[in-house]
Parts: C-alpha cells; sequence; structure tokens
C-alpha cells in the first residue's frame, strides 16, 4: 500500500464524515479490512464536532488547534500492519477497535500529516453560495474549487445570469 493512497483514503474518510455522506465503498471496504463496525448516528456524535473543526482547519490553512485537539482526544496507536498482502505500512489504529475511536485516531492523524503538507493530500471547502461541504482535492494542480459538478454548474450559470443581467439597458 502506498503511504500516501493511504493518508488520502483516510482523509476521504473524513471528508465523508463531516460532510454527512452515506457510506462509500471506500468506507465500507476500509470498515471490513480493519475489522471495524460501521458507527450508528448516535456513536458519531461525539466525534463530528471536532472532527469538523479540524477538517475546516485543514482546508483553511491552520491554524492546527483543532488538529491538535483532535489527537488529544484520539491519540493515534501508531503500528506496523500487513494484513493487505501488499507490505508493511503503517497504522494509526488497532483492527477491530470500537468505530469512533478507530475513526477518530485514524482522521486524526492523517488530517495531521495533510496540515503539514506531508504527503501531497489536499482539503479543501466547497465555495459554492449555500453550500458548506468539504472535499478532497486530487486534481492535477490542486485548484479545485467545489465540491461537486452541481456545484459548479450552479455557480457558473449563476455568474453568467449576473453579468447578462448586468448588461441589460434600463428600462
Amino acid at each position: 500500500m502506498r503511504y500516501i493512497a493511504y493518508i488520502g483514503n483516510l482523509t476521504r474518510l473524513a471528508v465523508e464524515l463531516v460532510n454527512g455522506d452515506e457510506p462509500s465503498d471506500l468506507r465500507r471496504e476500509f470498515l471490513r479490512q480493519h475489522h471495524v463496525a460501521e458507527p450508528g448516528a448516535e456513536e458519531l456524535e461525539t466525534l463530528l464536532p471536532p472532527l469538523r473543526e479540524a477538517v475546516a482547519s485543514v482546508a483553511d490553512g491552520g491554524p492546527s488547534l483543532p488538529v491538535n485537539r483532535l489527537l488529544d482526544r484520539y491519540p493515534p496507536t501508531t503500528y506496523v500492519s500487513e494484513h493487505d498482502g501488499d507490505g508493511p505500512h503503517l497504522h494509526f489504529a488497532r483492527d477491530g477497535e470500537d468505530p469512533v475511536p478507530w475513526f477518530g485516531r485514524s482522521c486524526a492523524a492523517a488530517l495531521a500529516h495533510v496540515l503539514c503538507g506531508d504527503p501531497d493530500v489536499t482539503v479543501g471547502r466547497c465555495r459554492a453560495d449555500r453550500c458548506a461541504r468539504f472535499f478532497v482535492d486530487d486534481s492535477r494542480n490542486r485548484s479545485r474549487r467545489f465540491c461537486s459538478g452541481a456545484c459548479a454548474s450552479r455557480t457558473t450559470v449563476a455568474a453568467h445570469r449576473a453579468r447578462h443581467a448586468s448588461r441589460k439597458p434600463a428600462r
């Protein structure tokens, strides 16, 4: 397993959780591989507020305090794993752990790596009006501005309409 891919995937899990998305195939596969149960909404209530603050901090380029708070609350349990046959690689939470601590430890460590610029994973905040979603920017030049094509289209259409309306002569 490539370490950068692992950090990127854990970061995607953090973003998926704070966005309130339904579990993705990536999340289901991660949980299956690591023998972790899918947490219920009530279980996530303690994790989501500090995780959201940490993701927002990473998306905004700092400060580091929200990430450090998450690390304090869910300290990573770093160890070398060979679970998938792709050779040894680092993990930040033990396989089979309860879901909330597993997500907390794994996401806290990944977000700390991203905030520190190692590896090259970027978290963004959607720039569309009235959208509070985050995304992992894996574009070639890290210039993505929207969480989805729908938000990008809506913003582009609104800007076009505003430009067109400003050119119309007054009656």
